[in-house]
């Protein structure tokens, strides 16, 4: 690329280009002042190659139940495998696999017990369920370039069928609502540390599904009102899980779409908990749209779900959720100032992006109708 060209030139691609060579590959490999950057790199990249085995293989562990049946103590490849109808030397496979990856450890007597890596997964809320689900993820990245390319249905997009507008059977919306409250407790979890709605009289919860996110707001403001915003379908799960709370008489459930009903009023504060991120640019500006006029002078919007990183990119938002919104077919992984930018636009201020502790669970941004 020449000096004179309309194209930007990068005076540090001559690196690159150097860096790129098999031959300089292997001498960085062998010299003293290198060979550990060029491990590095090498390691790193062949963990990016691996990445589908080692999801496969925790699949594997999770389907199989290995985790459950370790927590009474060791057990040997034989006991598994005559278990759960596995050769012996197939099952130690799968064994030496998940302690390859800290899920499983290996005893001096060849047992293998649970890690805490391991017990750590059985103790958050809904991540087997979702490792389950993935089946549908995988399969629409069998071919990425395909889904890249923008196929006319993918198999994501079968299994959350109400981000279109679709009408869902009940049975089916039983699957994906289980689904997203098991999931929802962290991210309460995580939304209540940086949001305080002690201040709150009335909160509504848009597209709250069966009410995971209010159950836990609501034992945190014990005096807060709340009203549940969502689809028809997951109206008597939501009934059921309010009366066993006993927050029955504290919570209103109205049923509804937010493309094409009125937002239930008299409430001081709205919140969207993961599900800006479902949806397309025009259905996010019509719906922020609604939820300021909605809101009082004063009143605030919470919004808590996985972002991008934006310019600086994010392993959790730029790999894993702006892959797996793609492939649902509607809705991306915004980053913060993207949904600034967006809430700006529709009228607010006093936005505020919040520091996350897991930003791979959710991030929070608030904003405040001041007129």
């Amino acid at each position: 690329m020449s000096e004179t060209s309309d194209m930007p030139v990068w005076r540090g691609g001559w690196i690159n280009r150097l860096v790129a060579k098999p031959g300089f590959q292997s001498w960085a490999s062998r010299f003293p002042l290198t060979r550990g950057r060029a491990r590095a790199d090498g390691s790193a990249l062949f963990d990016i190659v691996q990445g589908f085995v080692q999801s496969q293989v925790l699949l594997a562990l999770v389907e199989l139940q290995v985790f459950h049946r370790l927590t009474a103590g060791p057990l040997s490849a034989k006991d598994l495998g005559h278990a759960l109808d596995i050769p012996v030397d197939r099952m130690q496979v799968a064994l030496q696999a998940g302690a390859a990856l800290g899920l499983l450890k290996r005893k001096r007597d060849g047992r293998f017990a649970l890690a805490r890596k391991g017990a750590a997964l059985m103790g958050v809320p809904g991540l087997e369920a979702m490792i389950r689900h993935h089946r549908a993820f995988y399969d629409d990245l069998r071919d990425p370039v395909k889904l890249l390319r923008g196929p006319d249905e993918t198999e994501l997009s079968k299994f959350w069928p109400y981000v279109f507008g679709a009408d869902v059977p009940a049975p089916e919306a039983a699957v994906y609502s289980d689904l997203m409250a098991q999931s929802q407790k962290l991210v309460a979890e995580d939304t209540l540390r940086v949001v305080s709605f002690k201040d709150v009289s009335h909160l509504l919860d848009i597209g709250g599904g069966t009410g995971a996110f209010l159950e836990a707001a609501g034992n945190a403001a014990p005096n807060m009102q709340m009203t549940l915003f969502d689809l028809p379908p997951v109206v008597p799960d939501a009934e059921a899980r309010f009366a066993k709370a006993a927050m029955a008489d504290r919570v209103t459930i109205v049923p509804g779409s937010f493309r094409d009903d009125s937002l239930p009023g008299g409430v001081d504060a709205i919140s969207l908990v993961r599900v800006l991120y479902d949806h397309a640019d025009d259905t996010v500006r019509a719906l922020l749209a609604k939820i300021y006029e909605a809101l009082p002078v004063g009143g605030r919007l919470i919004v808590s779900e996985p972002m991008g990183g934006g310019a600086r990119p994010d392993r959790a938002g730029d790999v894993y959720f702006a892959l797996y919104t793609m492939a649902m077919q509607t809705g991306r992984a915004r980053s913060a100032g993207e949904i600034s930018d967006l809430l700006a636009e529709a009228g607010f201020d006093r936005i505020t992006a919040h520091k996350s502790a897991r930003p791979f669970v959710t991030q929070v941004v608030t904003a405040v109708r001041s007129e």
